[in-house]
């Protein structure tokens, strides 16, 4: 449908129907699939789903523009008033402006340089946002555990002033500077002024400013984040610590008591002096899978062996447990049996200790590890007269008190003889019913304009799609699972896997041209970076740029060859963190 004025009210688009708005108005536009392609006029309210778009290069969004689970807003041009982005929803602002904006958890939202941001972005607990230094207006930061706003461009010239307001910040905020080396980082906070301050690679001095209101001295710190987000590995109230004279309560232990550790090596009991005990908060977020939200893991009376743990312990999904001479985090353990998420504790406080070197201790009878600082401390509060200074960043391959171990070779063998026990241990969850899988992918391809494409032909691993004129690139959309979950948590893949793509090409008058941006070093959205040259993975929606060669009329082919798929939940899926901070 082209619209080249008057006014068109409740329209419907589905899969390849697309309205074209030129001039005129088309009011509460409803699209699960397709959507609107904006080249002027004015768009009065929409809900765009399942793979929908929102294209914006000129013209004016007015009333609320909601883009839900599988929709997606491209604005390159134009005003939009109210945007709206709900979880599974993601937006792109390439240039216009965007005046009020909300995230809600599991959505995204990217502005890039160019873009304007005129009033408020409402960032919600569990949504994610990137700006630039230059974006302007106010991000609100939810309530709780906020951690999902980015702000690019700020680690480059020499002094940089970031033109928007972060209001809303409190102790369990953060903010990923994108580009600014920790690194001999400093800062300083005055009246809601943050000045970071680090060195440039060439040794010149670079600062940062930014405008928080709610940032003081004591709730505002600088850390290192190595994985693009805070990790929480603790015990929960009440977990037993060995020290040499009786099993403390985490949550009793003080700076300068002492604790039994076990040095391995020489298999013997070493006791050595707290120098650090930290407290947090943390409010499980259940739009995220199982070992990202936060959940804690329940492991069972006896689940480990008999008599260990003596009493059920609960501690966070990424502390680890101490095997044979090395560590796994209780994440790859989990078997829904005798170790489980306990999903009827939704808030709950954590608590860990530091020794002067990270060591194994004992927990409820467990061997497990004391706190390794990698860069998250400025996520707990600390009780007591003395304060501990933040140190340097330590690290696992350099300062762990036993290596750290992810492989499935390892931790395998361990998953399935814990399996064995479940028989000796009281209180075990039902097992749950065998997942069903799929090997078929879904594949298809999502236009900028958000017409969906089938493939015309489909022989084994061969795809071909035909492309209408001026299309300049594609989003690859098929079914994606976690290798974790298909296969099981002993295996340490986490990422949602879409499709293997080796070969693409574009045949169009009568030409034959190679695509190959996916198999760049440099990666388009929606690709994971690999050691591979010939194939790479998408996350299940990734974008591939085509290039200006269907131009004046031509349509075209694009063949391609899926190296492997699958397999795939057949479920619902949750938003998972890889899929909250992209590929």
């Amino acid at each position: 449908m082209e619209v080249d004025g008057g006014t068109v009210i409740d329209p419907i688009t589905h899969d390849y129907g697309n309205v074209t708005l030129n001039s005129g108005t088309v009011e509460n536009l409803s699209a699960t699939g397709g959507g609107i392609t904006m080249n002027g006029g004015t768009l009065s309210g929409g809900t765009f789903l399942s793979g929908a778009t929102m294209t914006v290069s000129s013209g004016a969004v007015s009333g609320v523009a909601t883009i839900g689970n599988g929709g997606h807003a491209n604005v390159s041009g134009g005003t939009v008033s109210d945007l709206n982005i709900e979880a599974g929803g993601s937006g792109a602002i390439t240039g216009g402006s965007v005046a009020d904006a909300t995230v809600s958890s599991g959505g995204t939202l990217n502005f890039d340089a160019g873009a304007i941001l005129t009033d408020t972005l409402t960032l919600s607990n569990g949504g994610t946002a990137t700006i630039t230094g230059n974006t302007g207006g106010t991000v609100q930061l939810g309530d709780g555990y906020t951690t999902g706003l980015t702000i690019t461009g700020a680690g480059t010239g020499s002094n940089n002033t970031v033109t928007t307001t972060i209001n809303g910040w409190t102790s369990s905020s953060q903010i990923d500077l994108a580009g600014v080396r920790f690194d001999d980082a400093s800062y300083t906070v005055s009246d809601g002024t943050v000045v970071v301050s680090s060195d440039l690679d060439d040794g010149t001095k670079y600062t940062v400013t930014l405008d928080i209101p709610g940032a003081t001295e004591d709730n505002f710190k600088i850390i290192n984040d190595n994985q693009g987000g805070t990790i929480l590995i603790c015990f929960l109230a009440g977990s037993m610590i060995r020290t040499p004279t009786s099993a403390v309560a985490v949550e009793d232990i003080q700076i300068g008591d002492q604790v039994v550790t076990f040095d391995w090596k020489n298999n013997k009991d070493v006791t050595r002096a707290v120098v650090w005990a930290g407290k947090a908060h943390c409010t499980v977020r259940p739009e995220l899978s199982d070992d990202a939200a936060g959940w804690p893991v329940r492991i069972l009376k006896d689940a480990i062996a008999d008599g260990v743990p003596y009493k059920d312990m609960l501690i966070t999904s990424e502390h680890c447990l101490f095997f044979e001479g090395k560590f796994v985090p209780a994440r790859m353990l989990v078997n829904g049996v005798s170790i489980f998420y306990d999903k009827s504790i939704t808030s709950y406080d954590y608590y860990h200790v530091e020794t002067e070197q990270h060591s194994v201790i004992t927990a409820d009878g467990m061997l497990t590890e004391s706190y390794l600082d990698t860069g998250n401390r400025s996520s707990f509060s600390q009780d007591g007269k003395v304060v501990r200074l933040g140190g340097q960043k330590r690290t696992w391959a350099d300062h762990a008190g036993a290596p750290l171990c992810v492989e499935r070779s390892f931790v395998e063998p361990l998953f399935r003889a814990l399996e064995l026990r479940e028989n000796s241990v009281a209180g075990c969850h039902a097992p749950t019913e065998k997942i069903e899988t799929t090997v078929d992918p879904d594949l298809h391809l999502v236009t900028e304009s958000g017409a969906i494409i089938r493939s015309m032909r489909h022989k084994g691993q061969q795809y071909s799609f035909m492309l209408p004129p001026e299309t300049k690139s594609v989003r690859l959309v098929s079914r994606a699972s976690r290798p974790a979950d298909v296969i099981g948590p002993f295996v340490d893949d986490r990422r949602s896997m879409g499709v293997a793509v080796a070969d693409v090409h574009l045949l169009c008058a009568k030409h034959t041209h190679d695509i190959t941006s996916h198999l760049q070093a440099e990666k388009p959205e929606g690709w994971y970076k690999t050691d591979w040259t010939d194939c790479a993975w998408t996350n299940g929606n990734a974008v591939l740029p085509l290039g200006e060669y269907l131009t004046n009329g031509k349509i075209g082919i694009l063949s391609m060859t899926i190296r492997a798929a699958g397999p795939y939940i057949v479920e619902a899926q949750k938003i998972t963190e890889a899929e909250i901070c992209s590929a």
